[in-house]
């Protein structure tokens, strides 16, 4: 099979996704029809999540069905009903004697500063994601979750970028392969393996003050330790999160899953800088198909791995939107 460089390298795994691209927002489903085993590890201090308790390791339900990222903040959270709307028609989930009920976790982002704020992912375009899921190529850029998605908020948007979703996977040895899929709202600024910043914060003016120095990045990092930037932070708003799914055809059970999910926050803090801050909803769920033997120190490393990766595809693909420039034009 050829690879695509996509969690659809794993099998049993598909994506499906739509978007309002006149409200910029839109909602990306993870879809494992046959159920995978599920974990899920917040690092953000203001996430926007459903069905995370159910993941946790002692609790009783151990696989899920699918996976919604979704943008449209709170309100986005619905589109996971429309996901269980899919599932239920195939008769797809956790079997309960009467009837199946489908297991959906979600996590959504910030996006209600660009395009229109008084639309947001429903039910309805839950639905119609999963009903497009398939097996093949993801697309990347400004689609799904991350058509509303930008980076290097410390300034606020008028020193912003275009950000999106990115997918990317990793064959590890002995069939087992990693995935990972990510829309990247994030507060600070994404850097390449070398540690440069590739989109992130620009300098702005405020009256015949600039902010942010003089180079093309501003730098989140050095901004904040700055006068100017300890007093943004004591004024911003928890509007900025990378929400992400990474995906193996391991077998393993919900602690081990647990696990992976924890150390793909590695990735995460490699290319992201800061993450999980105060203003952050960092959330990475994993999931595991359970058709290969595997060590899960192993699989966590190159989840991580994969994760770095697709951050800066989400990045590199997304195109100009909202007034907000990209690496891509």
């Amino acid at each position: 099979m050829k690879r695509k460089n996509a969690i659809t390298d794993i099998p049993g795994i598909e994506v499906g996704q739509t978007q309002d691209d006149e409200a910029l927002t839109g909602c990306t489903v993870i879809l494992c029809r046959k159920g995978a085993v599920g974990g899920v590890d917040v690092r953000g201090s203001a996430p926007g999540t459903r069905e995370t308790d159910l993941l946790n390791p002692i609790n009783l339900v151990d696989k899920v069905h699918a996976v919604v990222l979704a943008g449209g903040s709170a309100f986005g959270l619905d589109a996971a009903s429309g996901v269980m709307k899919y599932l239920a028609e195939q008769k797809i989930g956790f079997g309960l004697g009467v009837m199946r009920v489908p297991i959906v976790p979600a996590a959504i982002l910030f996006d209600l500063g660009l395009g229109k704020s008084t639309r947001h992912p429903d039910p309805e375009m839950g639905y119609a994601a999963a009903s497009a899921a398939h097996a093949g190529l993801v697309a990347e850029g400004n689609v799904g979750a991350g058509t509303g998605a930008s980076l290097g908020k410390i300034f606020g948007m008028a020193g912003a970028m275009k950000s999106g979703l990115g997918t990317a996977s990793i064959k590890i040895g002995g069939g087992v392969i990693v995935g990972a899929i990510v829309a990247v709202n994030a507060f600070g600024d994404v850097l390449d393996p070398a540690g440069n910043i590739i989109a992130g914060s620009r300098p702005i003016k405020l009256g015949p003050v600039k902010l942010g120095g003089f180079g093309q990045f501003a730098d989140t990092l050095e901004v904040m330790h700055t006068l100017t930037g300890r007093s943004i932070l004591n004024l911003a708003t928890g509007s900025n999160t990378v929400i992400a799914v990474v995906a193996t055809n391991a077998k393993f059970d919900k602690a081990q899953c647990t696990k992976v999910a924890q150390m793909a926050h590695d990735g995460l803090a490699r290319a992201v800088r800061p993450a999980h801050t105060m203003l952050d909803g960092d959330t990475i769920f994993a999931l595991a198909t359970g058709q290969r033997k595997a060590d899960v120190s192993i699989v966590g490393a190159f989840a991580a791995e994969a994760l770095a990766q697709a951050i800066m595809r989400a990045v590199i693909a997304a195109k100009p939107a909202g007034g907000l420039p990209a690496i891509s034009v």
